[in-house]
């Protein structure tokens, strides 16, 4: 069989219109070219693979299940070509191309835009997108090159990606100011006995570990409610219950309210959170960049936790 050739974007983008329309005639008017032009194109096109498209039956085209196998990649094909219309457009008014980001929503809803706000305040010409998701997701959409960069709570397996540690640090106890604990300076899994828990809804090390450790010390709590990490410290707020959650997450939301009380808890859980990039990404100047403008962790999150020197 001769080689496939599929130079031609327009032979791609005529093949899709007859897909959605279903005719040579209405093809040929909404693209403005002769009807015997796109039979032409579709005959051309179908030869080069080396198989039919599309069932003739009398005026209409039925789309054969390689011509729906197409369609799909060609969508695929168009919304790379308008990513790359988009980055075009970044350095032709920017001076810059844009940096794709995804993070897990421990660090999304205040740590990366800090970062991202330190960055624009020294390059506002840089182009930023960023969008939260669970840690996995993160790491699939930085391998697939849909992000550039994930922050992500450690540990992730790859074999395509570099890994870089940023924080290490230890879980903490969050209640509402009136809770019957609040007086208490350390909170411990046996304060959790007939308490009623918030947990994340998603995988969480911590959350895993307190649960395991509360059935081996056969611990019983009143029971638990399950959330999106970005709706627990409301609901901690509002009474529903306590939770042990990432300091960041914990301290960011304290800031903005004054109805929460973070404690320290014991035994220590620990959470690792960390930078993932393709490898070749690795002398990169704009992970450099992130890299350099990442906040340093306040001192109020404890003398165990710490950033990258």
């Amino acid at each position: 069989m001769s080689d496939i050739n599929l130079n031609s974007l327009k032979s791609l983008l005529i093949f899709k219109t007859l897909y959605e329309t279903g005719t040579a005639t209405r093809t040929a008017r909404d693209l403005g070219i002769t009807q015997s032009g796109v039979s032409r194109s579709l005959a051309q096109l179908e030869e080069n693979i080396g198989i039919p498209l599309f069932m003739r039956h009398k005026k209409r085209l039925i789309a054969l299940p390689e011509a729906d196998e197409l369609y799909g990649e060609i969508l695929g094909l168009l919304s790379n070509l308008e990513n790359m219309k988009h980055s075009i457009v970044s350095l032709r008014e920017f001076g810059a191309s844009r940096i794709r980001i995804a993070s897990a929503p421990a660090l999304g809803f205040a740590y990366v835009p800090k970062t991202i706000a330190r960055i624009l305040s020294d390059n506002p010409k840089y182009s930023i997108y960023l969008d939260i998701m669970p840690s996995p997701e993160v790491v699939r959409a930085v391998e697939a090159g849909y992000f550039d960069v994930g922050f992500v709570t450690l540990p992730v397996t790859s074999q395509v990606l570099a890994v870089d540690e940023l924080i290490s640090t230890e879980a903490v106890c969050l209640m509402p100011k009136n809770h019957s604990l609040a007086k208490a300076r350390v909170i411990t899994t046996e304060d959790l006995k007939g308490q009623h828990l918030v947990i994340p809804n998603q995988p969480n090390l911590a959350a895993d570990q307190l649960l395991l450790h509360l059935s081996e010390k056969n611990i019983r709590i009143a029971g638990k409610t399950e959330a999106n990490i970005a709706a627990i410290c409301s609901l901690v707020a509002n009474g529903v219950g306590i939770t042990l959650i990432n300091p960041i997450t914990a301290y960011d939301h304290q800031a903005a309210r004054d109805d929460l009380l973070i404690k320290p808890f014991k035994p220590a859980f620990h959470y690792r959170f960390g930078l993932v990039y393709k490898q070749k990404w690795a002398n990169n100047r704009l992970i450099g960049l992130l890299k350099e403008m990442i906040p340093a962790l306040p001192d109020h999150l404890g003398k165990n936790a710490h950033t990258p020197e």
